[in-house]
């Protein structure tokens, strides 16, 4: 049978589809894109200037979902192959030539845009953002699965409403659009980068502007209503910014650098490059600051700008190159912020994570594809912890600007890397990467001895652990009598965590008294019941500055002395907690189930804990209330809808536990004829789920 010259085409098309298009390389993008928000559809136009590196007989890009209106090659309108995933044009080029490539497209991503708050209500709550990491570009620009293709992206969009837009590079030129309120904004790129890093994001934001001490500005967005919270949602900001360029020894590579936070945000943070997006979940007040802040992240983040912008891994097989790095470099600006004794416990509770994954057969080699996040991020952290104490600081950092000089705006190996360290340490690493690159388990007694030598709380919580062992009823004699000797919160505040559902009421009631924030957190935390000699003390910590104690608090005394649950309802009822609304969320439930309290409103607490449920309000605070009211037996009509929805939510553990919560709905009996009552009420999407689920 001889096969048809279009036939033989696209099998072309599909074999590239499994190659590196290593034969061109692609130097400078300028992008125009005009977001149609209400319509959730990307109209853009892209023109790549390329070079021919080998002669080669098609050029492609990686583009998903696309309608291709034009396809101009240098000028000349010129015929195209698409698949749906990748565009491909065929055309003989020699070695040296320069080329362009222009494409006028509109995009219907299913990810990487998200395009949220345009369909409801609720008046400027409306956001644009992307979220591109590994290779998810190609859903709204035609650009390069591949990480090792590195361009100069220049943006220009255009936005016919009037919300801030802010997006890679430095803002160059913002103009008015004819006829509207919107405008048009120009951002300039000024080296290249991978196309997974392209990245913006839309909505009602304001800017503080602060100055690295380089003279780097960084741009800091919040939205209007959260104006108070600007300063303990980036507090140290500016210190983490000027420790990791003095630590890391290379200038911050990028024109200027921003960070915004967005709604219902797929993971904490993301660092595309010079302009972090992250979750507004850590959007937070000084009170909150105290048990979930964005210093971790920010430094995170800021640090990819370098490991993973800078210098870019070839595949996920050099992934530690990466989130290793970041997360170790987010350590030690931790370290510079908080002291060693943080920066030892912090280690020490990863390494904990990380031998009991390791323990139950779960154990991962960094140079695994297909590792998860604990062994990428905390075992990768631990990796480089335990390279630099080997070889010293000195080489250590000297390899690091090595490192980064010589791969800067290009692409890396681990090799690549070891390579650099060998080179200024003079000695041979390959024990090293046997035991921390290419091993399963986790060393957890040697860094465990690493930790003694380095710390000497830690030294000692390992010294009372192992008395209490040996004599475990003698477990609360042993930690009063260390007590008084003990100088360190961290150390104290496990010793309760561990020991405190052991310790006599009378020492708790002296913790309560003295101890710090953290501590006094640790003793409502450890108790499975409060004592009535506690009591007193213990309703003290609902005036505590900290919304992890005081929910705990609020629930152990709501539950232990149900003769005073209206008092404690009445001391907390104005208290929101953290971005997720945990207390208000806790109190709403608590209130409903005590009879005796405010039966007036019991309506009005349904109300409102049922209207937690609803789409405009962030994933983490929907969960907690889909849980509450399952837990009361409180699905309306309009919740259970809510909860169809989230069964289709973009942030898949959000959908999962959604879909859960609705399985185990099901299961009772009535409750499939109530969820068929709503089909008239949902959308095609959402029924098909239904009907999927139902088996119908």
């Amino acid at each position: 049978m001889k096969l048809s010259p279009i036939i033989i085409f696209l099998l072309l098309v599909q074999l590239l589809s499994g190659q590196i298009q290593d034969k061109v390389d692609f130097l400078h993008a300028q992008v125009l894109i005009e977001p149609k928000p209400v319509e959730n559809r990307i109209h853009g136009n892209v023109t790549y200037q390329f070079e021919v590196i080998k002669d080669v007989d098609s050029v492609y890009l990686d583009a998903v979902n696309m309608d291709f209106s034009a396809v101009y090659f240098d000028g000349q309108n010129v015929d195209f192959v698409y698949d749906e995933k990748k565009i491909t044009i065929k055309k003989e080029l020699k070695q040296g030539e320069l080329h362009e490539l222009s494409l006028e497209y509109v995009a219907k991503p299913k990810q990487t845009v998200y395009f949220l708050g345009w369909d409801d209500a609720v008046w400027n709550n409306e956001q644009v953002w992307t979220q591109g990491q590994g290779k998810y570009t190609s859903h709204w620009l035609p650009s390069f699965d591949d990480m090792t293709e590195k361009v100069e992206f220049d943006l220009e969009i255009t936005l016919e409403q009037e919300y801030a837009v802010i997006a890679n590079g430095k803002l160059m030129k913002k103009e008015p659009l004819p006829d509207s309120k919107g405008y048009a904004w120009q951002f300039d790129m000024e080296k290249p980068m991978s196309s997974y890093l392209v990245g913006f994001a839309i909505g009602n934001y304001n800017k503080k502007t602060v100055e690295s001490a380089s003279n780097i500005p960084i741009e800091l967005y919040y939205e209007p209503t959260d104006v108070a919270k600007v300063e303990p949602t980036y507090r140290y900001t500016e210190t983490i910014f000027d420790f990791l360029e003095n630590e890391i020894g290379i200038p911050y590579p990028w024109q200027n650098y921003k960070q915004v936070p967005v709604q219902d945000f797929l993971y904490a943070g993301m660092e595309n490059t010079s302009c972090t997006i992250f979750s507004n979940q850590y959007v937070v007040d000084s009170t909150a600051f105290v048990d979930k802040n964005y210093v971790n992240i920010n430094a995170h983040e800021l640090a990819h700008q370098w490991f993973g912008n800078l210098v870019t891994e070839t595949s996920s097989e050099h992934h530690w190159l990466h989130e290793g790095f970041a997360t170790f470099y987010a350590y030690l600006a931790e370290k510079d912020i908080f002291g060693e004794d943080y920066f030892y416990w912090r280690l020490l509770e990863t390494a904990n994570a990380l031998e009991r994954f390791s323990g139950e057969d779960n154990g991962e080699a960094l140079r695994n594809p297909n590792a998860g996040s604990l062994t990428f991020y905390e075992k990768g952290a631990w990796a480089l912890v335990m390279l630099k104490d080997r070889i010293g600081e000195e080489a250590f950092q000297k390899g690091i600007q090595n490192y980064l000089n010589t791969y800067a705006f290009k692409n890396v190996t681990i090799p690549n890397f070891m390579h650099e360290i060998e080179k200024v340490s003079n000695n041979s690493l390959g024990d090293f990467e046997t035991l921390w690159l290419e091993n399963t388990d986790f060393p957890f007694e040697e860094v465990i001895t690493f930790l003694k030598e380095k710390n000497s709380s830690i030294n000692t919580y390992f010294e009372l652990k192992d008395k209490i062992e040996e004599k475990p009823e003698e477990a609360a004699s042993i930690v009063k009598r260390a007590w008084k000797k003990i100088r360190s919160s961290k150390l104290k505040e496990h010793l309760i965590l561990d020991y405190g559902a052991k310790l006599s009421p009378e020492f708790l009631s002296s913790v309560l008294e003295s101890g710090d924030l953290k501590v006094r957190q640790a003793v409502i935390l450890s108790q499975p019941k409060i004592s009535a000699e506690l009591r007193l003390q213990m309703e003290s910590l609902l005036k505590d500055d900290s919304y992890t104690t005081i929910e705990a608090a609020l629930y152990r005394l709501w539950s232990d002395f149900p003769q005073n649950r209206s008092k404690y309802l009445n001391e907390t009822d104005k208290i929101t907690g953290f971005p997720n609304k945990n207390i208000r969320l806790l109190w709403l439930t608590l209130a409903l189930v005590t009879p005796e309290y405010n039966p007036d409103f019991k309506a009005s607490y349904f109300d409102e804990l049922s209207g937690y449920t609803s789409p405009e309000h962030h994933f983490e605070t929907r969960l907690l209330a889909f849980e509450y009211l399952k837990n009361i037996g409180g699905f309306t009509d309009t919740t259970l809808k809510n909860l169809v929805e989230a069964c289709s939510h973009h942030v898949w553990h959000f959908k999962k536990s959604a879909r859960e919560i609705l399985n185990g709905f099901l299961q009772s009996e009535g409750n499939t004829a109530r969820i068929r009552g709503l089909y008239p009420l949902l959308s095609q999407e959402e029924k098909q789920y239904l009907e999927k689920t139902l088996g119908e």
